[in-house]
This record gives structure tokens, sequence and C-alpha cells, in this order.
């Protein structure tokens, strides 16, 4: 699952872009990667000679840079950190920058949000569009929990274990691994006697769902031996359950798209609604 590129991060000025900061270069400590502060910024349309609002624009943009490298340093001291300002949109510049990094980290609302939005524009198109995963930092930060992830069987899926269990053992902690079943998220298969009822016997649907949570598991406890797990099997919606346990997580990890999802969606519904309300920051893992 780990990449040589550096973890990158982006800022803007906003509470919330520091926040991310902070819980970037934890990220950058404990994979031992590079941290890059990346701040991007578009030209605003004036009539003004440009020579009259250059200077400012740059200051500032040089100035947010700056503050957020200094609260970087003072989190990860021995880490690797440099900072960038890049003309462009920041939703396009991230993309770019996602292409080569081992993991982009992003604050969930910035300085352009709305009030009314529980989630920003870039944190948002950029969990659905990003080349590697993208950490939305939300919720409480204190790194504080155990790694809590969504397991449902797809590729996706997959790979977000990978991420899970990853992120465990680097920060020396438990996976939850919750899989949230009911008889309407199963499609039920047809019975191999074609007179027999097209449903499931009493405690065969419970019993495939454990199956399914503990085969996925499997290869990855073996990779990561001294990494506890506790299997969490709930009866329910997904995106309620996530949301709900990851009040005591320090992450919660989500594919981008789960089983249940339709082919044109870049993200899924349980990790739109993680980003949108979990108590902890999310992390969203695209299939490999």
């Amino acid at each position: 699952m780990a990449r040589n590129g550096p973890v990158v991060v982006g800022v803007d000025g906003s509470p919330s872009g520091l926040e991310a900061v902070e819980v970037a270069a934890r990220e950058a400590g404990y994979r031992n990667r590079p941290l890059r502060v990346v701040h991007a910024f578009v030209w605003p349309s004036t009539h003004m000679p440009l020579g009259a609002v250059e200077g400012d624009l740059r200051y500032e943009a040089n100035r947010i840079v700056a503050e957020a490298e200094e609260r970087a340093r003072a989190t990860a001291p021995d880490a690797e950190i440099s900072g960038e300002v890049v003309t462009g949109e920041a939703l396009t510049v991230l993309e770019e920058r996602s292409r080569e990094a081992a993991l982009v980290v992003v604050g969930s609302r910035g300085l352009g949000g709305f009030a009314r939005l529980l989630i920003g524009s870039v944190a948002g198109q950029l969990a659905a569009h990003g080349h590697c995963p993208v950490l939305v930092v939300r919720g409480r930060t204190d790194g504080t929990g155990p790694v809590l992830v969504g397991v449902d069987g797809s590729p996706a899926g997959e790979a977000a274990i990978g991420f899970a269990f990853e992120a465990a053992a680097a920060q020396e902690t438990g996976v939850v691994a919750l899989h949230a079943w009911s008889e309407w998220s199963v499609p039920v298969p047809p019975p191999e006697d074609k007179s027999a009822p097209y449903a499931y016997e009493p405690g065969m649907l419970k019993a495939d769902e454990e199956r399914l949570l503990a085969e996925s598991l499997a290869g990855w406890r073996d990779r990561y031996p001294d990494v506890p797990v506790e299997h969490r099997l709930v009866r329910g919606r997904a995106r309620e359950a996530l949301v709900e346990a990851s009040e005591e997580a320090r992450l919660l990890v989500v594919g981008a798209r789960g089983r249940g999802g339709f082919a044109g969606l870049l993200l899924g519904s349980v990790s739109q609604a993680a980003t949108q309300h979990a108590g902890c920051p999310v992390a969203v893992v695209r299939e490999e």
C-alpha cells in the first residue's frame, strides 16, 4: 500500500487548514515521508494594473505557507518540511500533486466554504478525484482510539483495509473492522431447488456476512500480526454505523465506492456520509 511520495497538505489560511497541517505532519512522521505544504490561489479579476495587487497577494500567500510550515515543524520537528505557492485552482493543483503523493490531506472546510456546507467543495471533489488516498480532517484530531475501517467485500474496500492496517501499525494501535448488513443490502441468491422459497434460511444471511468479514481480514491479519483487530458485525445501515463508531476512533478509513455503488459515481454514499458527518478524520481510499 505505501507509496514513496511525500505527504501533501493543502492550506488556505483557514483554521481548518492549519488543523490539517498538524494531522499531515503527524502522518508524515508516522510514514517517514517528507511533508509538502501547498497553497494554491488564482489572480482576481480586476481592472487595476496587476502590479498594484501582485505584491500584496504574493505576500499573503507566502505568509500562509510560512505559518503552516511553522505549525508543521512544531508538530513534527524531525520531519522534512517544505512549502510552495502555486498559481491555479486549489482542486486542480492538489489533484495534480496527488499523482505523486503517498497521501493528500485537506481540511473539511476552507475560507471559501458556505456556513451551511458540512464539507468544503475542495475536500469533497478531491476525495472523489484524487489519485492517492485523501485524508479529510474533521471532528476530533487528538490521535486517540483505534483505526476504524468499513468492510464490504469490494475492491475499494480491500484497499481501505490495507490502508487501515498500515496506519494502525505505524501508530501502534488497533483496528476495528466494521461490516454492516441487512436483509435489504444483500441480494438474495436464487435457490438451487427452483421449487424452494427465494429467500435465505433463518440465520444463513448473518453467517454469510460473518464469513465475508473474516475472509476480508484474514490476509491482512497475517501480514500485520502485531495489530489487534476487533471484528464488528452490525445489523443496519453502513453510513449510520460508521459515523456512530467514528466518535471513538482516531481515523475512519473507507473505500471510495462500495459494492452497492452505481458505476458512474466516483464517490459512494457511505464515503460521502463519512466525510460529511464522521467524528474523526476520514481517509478515502480508491481501488488500486
